[in-house]
């Protein structure tokens, strides 16, 4: 009994190592295909790993694909993976703030994930369901989080005030993202209900 636990235990470090790893190189080539948007921003579909890293592998592994998400977002500010604009122009206001914004914002994205998952799947809600509403909360989730901490940590910065132009924060945000948005919802609940249920055909969650 003891050498098929051991073994259902090694076979489980495998996938998860391997998912991780796999979502990792995702990461990666998402990260050079992002779609530039006005005000410095862009339509990105990073989120859909870490979706499904949180429905496979639950709070430990949505944080880590979410931290690497969150870094190689940190890493675009440097011209490293990818560039974004708004990171160059605000990576020099304050480093320490710029990480803050990208790295904290994106593993939380990734822990509220697995959690909005594991409590639709407690409540046995289809996975029909369940799968692309998690990827659409990974979504709307990135565009709270990340937006949510960019006007909290630079609101008042010079860059910040000219991008917002004299306008409420809500109108700036409505204006600088709602079109991001909504485009990385639907994306993120396709394809993430289609991978989610890919996975679970092949019961590998």
């Amino acid at each position: 009994m003891n050498t098929s636990s051991n073994r259902s235990s090694s076979k489980g470090r495998v996938f998860t190592l391997t998912l991780l790893a796999m979502l990792t190189a995702v990461l990666v080539v998402l990260s050079l295909v992002n779609i530039p948007q006005p005000a410095g921003l862009s339509i990105t579909f990073n989120m859909i790993p870490v979706a499904i890293a949180a429905i496979a592998l639950g709070v430990p592994g949505g944080a880590i694909i979410g931290g690497v998400f969150g870094l190689i977002s940190f890493l675009q500010c440097f011209g490293i993976l990818g560039f974004s604009a708004m990171g160059a122009a605000l990576v020099n206001v304050s480093p320490l703030l710029m990480f803050v914004q990208r790295f904290v914002s994106r593993v939380l994205v990734g822990v509220l994930t697995a959690l909005i998952y594991g409590a639709l799947h407690r409540h046995q809600v289809r996975d029909v369901v369940t799968f692309p509403l998690t990827g659409f909360c990974a979504a709307l989730l990135n565009t709270l989080l990340f937006m949510t901490m960019l006007v909290l940590l630079f609101g008042q910065t010079e860059y910040m005030q000219n991008l917002m132009g004299g306008r409420t924060i809500l109108a700036f945000l409505i204006a600088s993202v709602g079109v991001n948005a909504i485009v990385e919802m639907i994306v993120a609940a396709v394809v993430t209900g289609a991978v989610g249920g890919a996975l679970r055909k092949a019961r590998l969650i």
